[in-house]
């Protein structure tokens, strides 16, 4: 029987595709049975290959010849099999079967339970010790991605280096430590106060770019030293940002800022999530331009942009979702747009948040009886505020003229999670204990 290694790679940027890559050692092909989940592909011409799986192909296995491919057609979408002989430094060969979806971005949930279901059959080996594939390394990476980054239409560099910004991060001692020095030196930043960039994992703070875990950096720019501070998380996929002043720029107004800037030059649709913030809707209209909210979660927000071909969307937690670029949240092309931003607008980074619609998001929970019917309660509060605004695609939303609730359960706990916007804290933690009065009623 066939050796089998069973990896999954998400391989993000640069157009890259999302790949499982089986090994196969020792064989010169892959057996096939009835129980085998492979036996859905049906073989197609190599030159049918789309270029998107050819560019990963190419990139990804540099060198390696293509000895066949298989296309499985499916309600999600097509994944492509593709085997191929790849030449190793000692000369012998080694054979790997590599499976691709067509788009290149994280697996919807759909995906997800196929890549489960292939793992709960158990149709394979593991493969044995001294033959367990090989690697290759690889660092110009971050010089790739920062160039891709630098060659977006709506990155001005000489902007950027005429302001001559001073700029303050936090890095958390992780990777972005390493990368977002690089890119700040590239878009002509020559002045960078660096905080926990030293890429030793061992986080100084809580990672989480939130201001209850900032107090270090947000001291640092109440002492005037720079005229703006950026944040990221340990994958830098998480922009925040701190004013000139030392106050939080807000997290959720990360992607509102970007999403002006992009909407400004090149009109078009926005998309966030449900918990996000409203002034993404309020921006977008500005523009004559259609929002759209998705289900929380980074594949439900790329699936609508994709869906009502959104020139910006993103999460409320600081993920900028920039498709010129790639379809992933990217804390660098977050802080190059913001740059261009803020460089041809000349303001002061507090006069720049000023200028977008101020709202408050208060974050609560109800703790329910593990007995107790969390769906029912969910259409019951949908039934009593029947006459307002309600989207159901992930919980239960209820939109009123002037502020929004949001219910979501816990798939793994009884609660409900109750997140609630409006023009002031005050009014927002106001509408949420409505709500949440509301709900503990219908448990009694």
């Amino acid at each position: 029987m066939k050796k089998v290694l069973v990896a999954l790679a998400m391989v993000m940027g640069l157009g890259s595709s999302v790949a499982f890559a089986y090994v196969v050692s020792g064989t010169q092909s892959v057996e096939q049975t009835q129980q085998n989940p492979q036996d859905e592909f049906t073989k197609v011409e190599v030159k049918d290959l789309p270029q998107a799986v050819m560019n990963v192909l190419a990139k990804d296995y540099e060198g390696a010849v293509i000895k066949e491919a298989f296309i499985s057609e499916k309600e999600t979408g097509k994944i492509y099999k593709v085997v191929l002989t790849i030449t190793k430094e000692n000369q012998s060969t080694e054979e790997v079967t590599v499976l691709l979806n067509e788009k290149g971005e994280f697996l919807n949930k759909e995906e997800g339970n196929e890549v489960l279901r292939i793992a709960e059959a158990e149709a394979f080996d593991f493969a044995e010790v001294d033959k367990l594939g090989s690697y290759r390394k690889d660092l110009t990476y971050n010089q790739k991605h920062i160039d891709s980054v630098l060659a977006l239409n709506l990155v001005d560099v000489e902007a950027i280096k005429k302001a001559n910004f001073r700029v303050a991060i936090d890095c958390v001692n992780s990777v972005g430590g390493i990368i977002l020095p690089e890119l700040l030196e590239r878009l002509g930043v020559k002045h960078v106060e660096k905080l926990y960039c030293e890429p030793t994992g061992n986080f100084q703070h809580n990672p989480e770019p939130l201001e209850k875990n900032l107090g270090d950096i947000m001291n640092l720019m109440k002492g005037g030293k720079a005229d703006v501070a950026f944040v990221v998380d340990p994958d830098v996929d998480r922009l925040a940002m701190i004013c000139e002043n030392g106050v939080m720029y807000g997290e959720e107004y990360t992607l509102v800022t970007v999403a002006d800037y992009v909407l400004k030059h090149t009109p078009g649709n926005t998309v966030s999530n449900l918990s996000s913030t409203r002034a993404l809707r309020d921006v977008t209209r500005k523009y004559g331009m259609e929002y759209s909210a998705s289900a929380v979660g980074e594949v439900n927000v790329v699936t609508k942009m994709k869906a009502i071909n959104a020139v910006i969307g993103g999460e409320g937690n600081g993920g900028v979702i920039y498709p010129a670029s790639h379809y992933g949240r990217d804390a660098l092309v977050g802080i190059a747009l913001f740059l261009s931003h803020l460089a041809h607008e000349g303001k002061k980074v507090s006069e720049l948040r000023a200028t977008y619609p101020p709202y408050f998001i208060a974050k609560n929970r109800v703790d329910l009886t593990p007995e107790i019917d969390v769906d029912a309660i969910l259409a019951k509060v949908k039934e009593i505020y029947k006459n307002e605004e309600i989207n159901d695609i992930d919980g239960v939303k209820i939109d009123f003229a002037d502020k929004w609730v949001h219910l979501r359960k816990s798939n793994t706990e009884p609660i409900i999670r109750v997140y609630s916007e409006a023009s002031t804290m005050e009014a927002a933690e106001e509408i949420g204990q409505k709500i949440m009065d509301v709900i503990n009623e219908l448990a009694k």
